[in-house]
């Protein structure tokens, strides 16, 4: 009774200091008080009073921004924290209430988004996971970083097509352009302009741009799979196959290049297979022969069938 009581008293001092300050338009002073209702709040393992307190502190006439932000972003560092799922759900969502709508936070709404999407997921419900991630469309934050986009988008693409909704991982596929991966990621990066935003540093957690390329080839080769897209399948495969960390290392690259033997020789015959296989016959990695006057296809079938006998 005494803790809750200390509790009760500490927090309506802070409320009064953070009143003070907002009316004063005091941005610092404001920030302090209000993260450290939050973080009493939580110290006290009061979850329910911490989502109360987020909400109120929101909702105050005149919030500031940058209030609204640093409050936000602390709450979300308690959300590993939570005693259990329940409790975990019940915080994204007051976050997420809170962030609805405001760009200054649309990035941590995103990130929000994702953790209860991943939620959801894990519960066995693809299909919320899936509405879920649809619901943000981060191709248009101009503060997030490249690289988290791609991972954004890609989960969106991914969990379409565990719910085989071709049509719609297709759409989002699209927001991607391939040559995006090619990218110079050692230049140095341009310094913003006045008025222009500050592109965030991406979390640990987002891969970096050449496995993003990786993911999203293999996400294509699922999507074309689906209809028998014999070439395009290929062409993913060769577009994995291209990526240095993969040529460098034997076990990765020789059931790849196995695939896109396999599935050139599947493919239709047309100006862009042709030219793929001329490319494949080129390939120092694969085995070579005398073929004497046999069609390059059947070159290819031969050589996929030495393939395997060399390395297999």
């Amino acid at each position: 009774m005494g803790d809750s009581g200390n509790l009760e008293a500490s927090i309506d001092r802070l409320l009064n200091e953070e009143k003070q300050m907002r009316l004063a338009e005091n941005v610092a002073g404001t920030r302090k008080a209000a993260t450290e209702i939050l973080q009493l709040c939580f110290e006290a393992k009061d979850w329910k009073l911490l989502n109360e307190q987020i909400l109120n502190l929101s909702k105050k006439r005149g919030q500031l921004k940058q209030a609204v932000q640093s409050m936000v972003q602390q709450a979300m560092q308690y959300i590993d924290q939570t005693p259990d799922i329940e409790t975990r759900i019940e915080l994204i969502k007051t976050l997420n209430n809170v962030s609805a709508g405001k760009i200054y936070v649309e990035i941590e709404r995103a990130r929000l988004t994702r953790k209860l999407a991943k939620i959801k997921e894990d519960q066995g419900q693809i299909a919320e996971a899936a509405d879920l991630m649809q619901e943000v469309a981060v191709e248009t934050f101009g503060a997030m970083a490249k690289t988290e986009k791609i991972a954004f988008i890609l989960e969106q693409v991914r969990l379409c097509l565990d719910r085989q909704d071709y049509v719609r991982a297709q759409i989002l596929s699209r927001k991607i352009n391939p040559r995006v991966f090619d990218a110079d990621t050692k230049k140095d990066k341009k310094k913003p302009k006045e008025g222009e935003n500050i592109v965030e540093e991406a979390p640990a957690d987002i891969p970096t741009l050449l496995e993003l390329k990786r993911i999203y080839y293999e996400l294509m080769i699922r999507y074309y799979s689906h209809n028998n897209e014999y070439l395009e399948i290929c062409r993913s495969y060769k577009s994995i196959y291209d990526i240095p960390s993969v040529k460098e290392t034997p076990e990765q690259w020789i059931p790849i290049l196995r695939k896109i033997c396999w599935f050139l020789v599947l493919a239709p015959h047309d100006p862009m297979q042709s030219s793929l296989l001329n490319a494949t016959l080129e390939d120092k990695n694969l085995p070579q022969g005398n073929h004497g006057s046999q069609s390059r296809t059947q070159i290819l079938s031969m050589s996929f069938i030495g393939f395997r006998e060399t390395f297999f």
